[in-house]
């Protein structure tokens, strides 16, 4: 007796199935944005832009889960950037903008002093310079 069915026509049509990459998270159906690699020679959790194939051993995550990942205690995050996305500032650039800002609004009158070159006063403890920062000779010496 043969099936009057085909073999096409009798598999259970699944809407489960994506071609988007989803979250590896639990009950997280969001599209995957990163994928976390674990270094566990070096106790690292490597978190980049998503990788072109998954990989058994990797996991996608969606932006959420991405940002909030922690590791381990003793463990270290490294976060890779593709270059597409927009960098985001950190502190120390933040504090950087703003010792600028303060340097360029002080008058110059203030900032001058005879006898030290581009008007600043010279430190004794200051050892050399580069740019906005000092080296400064140890108090123990």
């Amino acid at each position: 007796m043969e099936s009057r069915r085909s073999p096409l026509k009798s598999a259970v049509p699944s809407n489960v199935v994506s071609p988007v990459r989803r979250c590896s998270r639990t009950a997280c159906g969001r599209p995957a944005v990163a994928t976390l690699t674990y270094v566990y020679a070096d106790s690292t959790a490597v978190l980049g832009p998503l990788a072109t194939y998954a990989e058994p051993h990797c996991y996608d995550l969606c932006a959420e889960h991405g940002e909030r990942l922690t590791a381990p205690r003793g463990w270290e995050v490294v976060r890779l950037t593709d270059g597409s996305a927009p960098a985001r500032p950190s502190g120390d650039d933040l504090e950087a903008l703003a010792n600028a800002v303060r340097e360029a609004a002080r008058p110059q009158g203030r900032t001058a002093e005879a006898g030290a070159p581009n008007g600043r006063r010279a430190d004794p403890r200051e050892v050399a310079r580069r740019g906005h920062l000092r080296v400064l000779r140890s108090p123990d010496s």
